[in-house]
């Protein structure tokens, strides 16, 4: 089963996704735990182009095209193998993050399908979508950054309309996806993990006893 994680920032998302790793590996399950962009040698060392430096260094194709590179990297190097060997996947990031940043910076959405389709094609089982007012999810990530997060920053640092924006569209794919499952990100962290554990178990038809335990 691939899982994916989707939020805009400061809403908890990385948290919750290593949460759920926790639960589900105290539950027995082999898990795989990755995150975007990333997840492989050579998506990491992609990873820096798109995240450090200026908001301006570089257009939205081109992050995109490099989106991309690693994605394809990352699902030959870690994703598919882990499937195939029967693991679960969970994943902070995936497609929608592309289609909420790149396409808030005005990429269309069916340049970021076509490329996708093309050189990846992988979509998740499923997405946790954690939904938050857009404004206080990204006040409480530029409240709380580390030194490293403010290396890679850029985005944060893109303006709060711009991610006024990410945030709409991430609403937008929620209302049209079936896959993705909102979940309310303004409750305390132990609610909103039991309210993942529990979409989790309806998904993937797990024991309802064995994330409970993990809670």
């Amino acid at each position: 089963m691939f899982i994916s994680f989707e939020a805009g920032e400061g809403a908890g998302k990385s948290t919750q996704a290593r949460l759920l790793v926790e639960g589900l590996r105290a539950a027995g399950h082999d898990v795989i735990h990755t995150r975007e962009p990333g997840g492989s040698p050579l998506a990491e060392e992609l990873r820096s182009f798109v995240v450090q430096g200026e908001p301006d260094r570089m257009d939205a194709i081109t992050e995109l095209l490099i989106f991309t590179a690693a994605r394809r990297d990352h699902i030959k190097r870690t994703i598919q193998p882990a499937l195939d060997a029967g693991k679960i996947v969970v994943c902070d990031r995936y497609l929608g993050s592309t289609h909420a940043l790149q396409g808030a910076a005005g990429v269309p959405a069916d340049v970021i399908d076509t490329l996708h389709g093309m050189f990846c094609e992988l979509i998740p089982d499923l997405t946790v979508f954690l939904q938050m007012d857009g404004q206080v999810a990204l006040e409480r990530s530029l409240s709380r950054l580390t030194e490293a997060e403010i290396k890679e920053g850029r985005f944060e640092a893109k303006g709060k309309d711009f991610h006024k924006e990410v945030c709409r569209r991430f609403e937008e794919q929620c209302n049209a996806r079936p896959e993705w499952q909102a979940v309310d990100a303004n409750r305390s962290i132990e609610d909103v993990a039991a309210r993942i554990f529990a979409v989790v178990e309806e998904q993937a038809s797990f024991p309802d006893q064995h994330l409970a335990r993990a809670v």
